[in-house]
């Protein structure tokens, strides 16, 4: 018998042939329409029946809250219903082999400058407050909540309940609550899946996540910077988000509620991949979007952990999630075969990929009309991830790669960092913003973002380095800066560093081949170069040796150094005298 819990308006209807999970509040009382199906006979009736407990104590969370009066509430369907529900939303269309492929409208990417923090008592002295970190009164966001409220009722809700953090100690259980089938499945992809039933009706959460992309904050009266906004309220323990339907919004949101919690409790949050080598040998990669994290975790030669976000706790590594955001635009079969293969496949979400939408439905991931930031959004099982660490964790790093897409072509293709020289580039953060990932960008451009990961940290800077650098010499872990981006010259003249070259020396480094090498100190950024790595050509081991014209060079280099400098200025007074030293030479 399925089940489904519907408003009596609707009674008259066509019933899909398999809908489940759905509950409703009749005016508050403890009952719901059932909808049954007589095998004999083989017709559908509806039925009042009392409310599941579980369910009663999911409506009367939603009304605390002060969500009521929805028509119907779809809780935790799987992927299957959630395309049915989708299909029929018409939210997006089914792609050639299986995948859920998405529009997101205006929003392609992350608006940081719609991200705000409500200012009030139990957190205000924490946060570090700035242009990462906006301050909105909680008179505001009570307006804007009461809006989303009113807004919401008479409409159709899903709901995924969730975890976030394959540590139990560290793990938050969340309720993610959105407007749109698509992005329920998103969250259902992304986060910690339940899959004991009995866990799952007896679900509190700790973190609420409202997402109503069709509802818009007005300016003027709620005082966000446009109709999009993130709100994040630590003392309820509440994210609203509206105005945007890019789904990256609800991870990132979780993401930068666990950078305000775990340092707490003393756990390193961090922006990284991470996978393990088959003798258990951690490393971990960080890095922002564009920089690789995501491809260059995923080595068919070790297991994944996590391809975006982790904590690092006295026993080791675990991972945020339970799935993975990749980029695809320009994704290779051969280069990147895992990713590949999961935009074929059934259950993923495809955001913003080109479509055949007249023809047979295949998906281009070549064509970047909609934004460069295309993604794929699936979970981490066996089969999606056939050589996943399906528990999530793994211990403590042997191996930090500190990646970054360097735009003006003068970073070494690897370099090891000595531990005070790890915590300058860590607190530096540098790269260039890729096109798409935020809005506004259309072309890479070069920028520090700290720890790097900044539009996600709550704290100030200091307080993850600090963590960051007392693991780094607890554990004697080695640590290298990875330049995944230009060789040759700067953007729009050189090229963008191969990704078997890539691989090539993150495997020696991994294998241990680089440890007795011969290295040369970089004369301007002084970091050790190897002069040789296996499976890499040794003239692109020292960028000034790719450059056609040596003194452009030299003056985009000496460009960047002061660039490091200049940002770094703001960090002196919390830093050591040999952190500072790290500095390049100006």
């Amino acid at each position: 018998m399925n089940t489904r819990c519907d408003s009596v308006a609707e009674k008259g209807r066509r019933w899909p042939a398999f809908e489940q999970n759905a509950v409703m509040s009749l005016a508050g009382r403890k009952r719901v329409w059932v909808q049954l199906f007589h095998a004999p006979l083989k017709v559908r009736y509806l039925e009042v029946v009392e409310m599941k407990k579980a369910d009663l104590k999911m409506i009367e969370n939603l009304e605390q809250m002060g969500f009521q009066n929805f028509a119907t509430v779809y809780r935790n369907l799987p992927i299957p219903a959630l395309y049915e529900e989708a299909v029929r939303r018409r939210e997006g269309s089914i792609s050639h082999r299986g995948p859920f492929v998405v529009r997101t409208g205006q929003y392609t990417g992350r608006s940081p400058n719609d991200k705000f923090i409500v200012r009030e008592e139990s957190s205000e002295k924490d946060i570090w407050w700035g242009d990462i970190n906006r301050p909105i009164d909680e008179a505001k966001f009570d307006v804007l909540l009461l809006r989303l409220q009113a807004y919401l009722q008479g409409k159709d809700l899903f709901i995924q309940d969730c975890y976030a953090g394959a540590d139990k100690k560290y793990q938050i259980a969340l309720r993610v609550i959105t407007e749109d089938a698509w992005h329920s499945m998103f969250a259902r992809n992304m986060f910690i899946r339940i899959i004991d039933q009995e866990t799952l009706k007896n679900h509190v959460q700790d973190f609420t996540v409202i997402n109503a992309p069709r509802f818009s904050a007005d300016p003027n009266v709620d005082g966000t910077r446009s109709e999009a906004f993130v709100i994040v309220h630590f003392k309820r323990r509440m994210i609203i988000i509206g105005g945007t339907s890019y789904a990256g919004e609800i991870k990132k949101s979780i993401f930068s509620c666990l950078n305000y919690l775990l340092p707490k409790q003393s756990v390193m949050s961090m922006h990284c991949s991470a996978n393990i080598g088959s003798s258990d040998d951690v490393a971990i990669f960080f890095g922002l979007s564009g920089t690789g994290k995501t491809t260059l975790s995923a080595d068919p030669s070790r297991r994944l952990i996590g391809d975006d976000e982790h904590g690092w706790s006295d026993t080791g590594v675990f991972n945020f999630e339970g799935g993975c955001y990749a980029k695809v635009i320009k994704l290779s079969r051969e280069a990147e075969p895992e990713i590949y293969a999961n935009t074929e496949r059934f259950g993923t979400v495809l955001e913003n990929v080109a479509m055949d939408y007249e023809g047979q439905r295949r998906v281009d991931l070549n064509d970047g009309t909609l934004t460069e930031n295309t993604r794929a959004a699936y979970p981490i099982t066996d089969v999606h991830v056939p050589n996943a660490e399906l528990s999530g964790r793994g211990g403590h790093p042997k191996n930090i790669f500190m990646l970054t897409a360097d735009a003006f072509g003068v970073l070494p293709p690897i370099s090891r960092l000595t531990p005070a020289q790890a915590m300058y580039h860590f607190i530096s953060g540098y790269t260039a913003k890729v096109a798409g990932t935020e809005r506004g960008v259309t072309e890479p451009s070069a920028t520090f973002s700290t720890c790097f990961g900044a539009p996600f940290m709550a704290l100030h800077p200091s307080v993850y380095a600090d963590l960051l650098g007392k693991k780094i010499a607890e554990h004697n872990v080695n640590t290298w800066l990875v330049n995944t981006g230009w060789t040759g010259g700067p953007y729009g003249v050189g090229s963008r560093m191969k990704i078997d070259y890539t691989r090539a020396m993150l495997s020696a480094a991994l294998e241990g081949k680089l440890d007795n090498v011969e290295t040369v100190i970089d004369p301007v950024f002084k970091v050790q170069v190897p002069k040789s790595v296996p499976g890499a050509p040794a003239k692109i081991l020292i960028p000034k040796n790719t450059w056609a014209d040596k003194a452009a060079y030299d003056a985009k280099a000496a460009e960047l150094a002061k660039r490091f400098v200049d940002n770094f200025k703001e960090y002196e007074s919390s830093v050591s005298d040999e952190i500072k030293s790290s500095a390049p030479s100006v």
